[in-house]
C-alpha cells in the first residue's frame, strides 16, 4: 500500500529536523569553548566527567486588565569547568539569579519583569550531610560595579509519604542592604499523576525593616511525558504598617515541553485580588517561552 505525504507535512518535518539539528550543534560549540577554557586554565584533564555548561534564553509577557503588557527577556548562562573545581561554576546571566530563585518558591509562572542586571555569579557548592550549602558572590554590570553575596543551605527531609524542603538563605544587596529568605515547602504525592504542595516562605530586609510571607498551595497534575499543568492559590503578607494581608491570587499554568532540552513553553490566566485595589480581582495572562543549548 502506497502512502503519500503531504508536501507541507515534509517542510515541517524538514524544518524540525534543521532546528535540533541546528541546536545540537550550537551546544556542542558551546561545550567545546567550556572544555577548552577547562583545559586551559588546568592545563591537563584531571576527570571525565562530562562537561555540564548550558545556555538559557527565556523570553515572557504578562498582561493584565489594567495595564500595558510587561515584556521580559532573560539569559543565562552556566559555565561549568568539572577539572578546575568539582563544585564550581560560572554563571553569566542578565538578572540576579538568586533573587529569580527566591521569586520561583513562590509561583511557577513570572507575572512581573525580571530587573535588568547584567553580572557574572561564582558558585561555590558543598554537601555538608544532607545539607546542601552553596555561596555565590555576584558582580554586577554598570556604570559602577557593584558585587551582592547569597549564602543557601537547603535539604530534603523524606517522610515516605511526604517531602518536606527546608531553606534559609542570606544575601546583601547594595540596593537592599542584608537580609534573608527562609522556605519550608512540603510536597505530598497523590497518586501518579497528582501532586500537592505547600508553600511556606518569607523574606525579610533589614535595611527597610520589610518581612513580606507568602503562604498557600499547589496542585501538580501530569498530563503526558512533556505536559503539566499546576494550580495555584498563593497569599502574600507583609509587616508594614502592620502584619497583614497584602494580596492574594489564583493560577492555572500549563507547561509544555516541546523538545526536551531544547524548548519549552507555560501559560496561564490567573486573577489577583490586591489591597491597593479593594481585593478587587484583576484578570491577567502570562506566556514564558525557553530555548536551551
Amino acid at each position: 500500500m502506497l502512502i503519500f505525504r503531504p508536501c507541507w507535512a515534509e517542510e515541517a518535518a524538514t524544518f524540525e529536523d534543521k532546528f535540533i539539528n541546528s541546536n545540537i550543534a550550537v551546544s556542542e560549540w558551546f561545550d567545546g569553548v567550556a572544555d577548552g577554557l577547562d583545559l586551559f586554565l588546568v592545563g591537563k584533564r584531571l576527570t571525565t566527567k562530562s562537561n555540564e555548561t548550558n545556555v538559557k534564553l527565556e523570553s515572557s509577557v504578562s498582561v493584565n486588565a489594567e495595564s500595558k503588557p510587561l515584556y521580559s527577556n532573560g539569559v543565562n548562562v552556566n559555565l561549568r569547568l568539572p577539572n578546575v573545581e568539582e563544585y564550581w561554576n560560572l554563571k553569566f546571566t542578565s538578572y540576579d539569579d538568586s533573587v529569580e530563585k527566591r521569586a520561583t518558591v513562590r509561583s511557577p509562572l513570572r507575572r512581573t519583569p525580571r530587573e535588568k542586571k547584567y553580572g557574572a555569579t561564582v558558585g561555590l557548592f558543598q554537601k555538608v550531610g544532607a545539607v546542601r550549602v552553596s555561596f555565590q558572590p555576584r558582580i554586577s554590570l554598570g556604570n559602577v560595579l557593584k558585587i551582592s553575596h547569597s549564602l543557601n543551605f537547603e535539604s530534603i527531609l523524606d517522610f515516605k509519604t511526604f517531602k518536606v524542603n527546608p531553606k534559609l538563605e542570606l544575601f546583601a544587596r547594595p540596593e537592599d542592604g542584608t537580609g534573608m529568605f527562609l522556605a519550608a515547602n512540603v510536597y505530598v504525592p497523590l497518586g501518579k499523576f497528582w501532586s500537592f504542595t505547600l508553600i511556606n516562605d518569607g523574606e525579610y530586609f533589614e535595611k527597610t525593616h520589610l518581612f513580606s510571607v507568602s503562604n498557600g498551595f499547589s496542585f501538580g497534575e501530569v498530563l503526558t511525558e512533556s505536559t503539566s499543568m499546576s494550580y495555584d492559590l498563593i497569599f502574600d503578607s507583609n509587616n508594614q504598617p502592620s502584619y497583614h494581608l497584602n494580596a492574594y491570587s489564583l493560577a492555572v499554568t500549563f507547561h509544555k515541553v516541546l523538545y526536551k532540552e531544547i524548548l519549552d513553553y507555560s501559560y496561564g490566566p490567573h486573577l489577583t485580588f490586591t489591597r491597593e485595589k479593594s481585593f478587587r480581582s484583576v484578570p491577567g495572562l502570562s506566556v514564558a517561552v525557553g530555548l536551551n543549548f
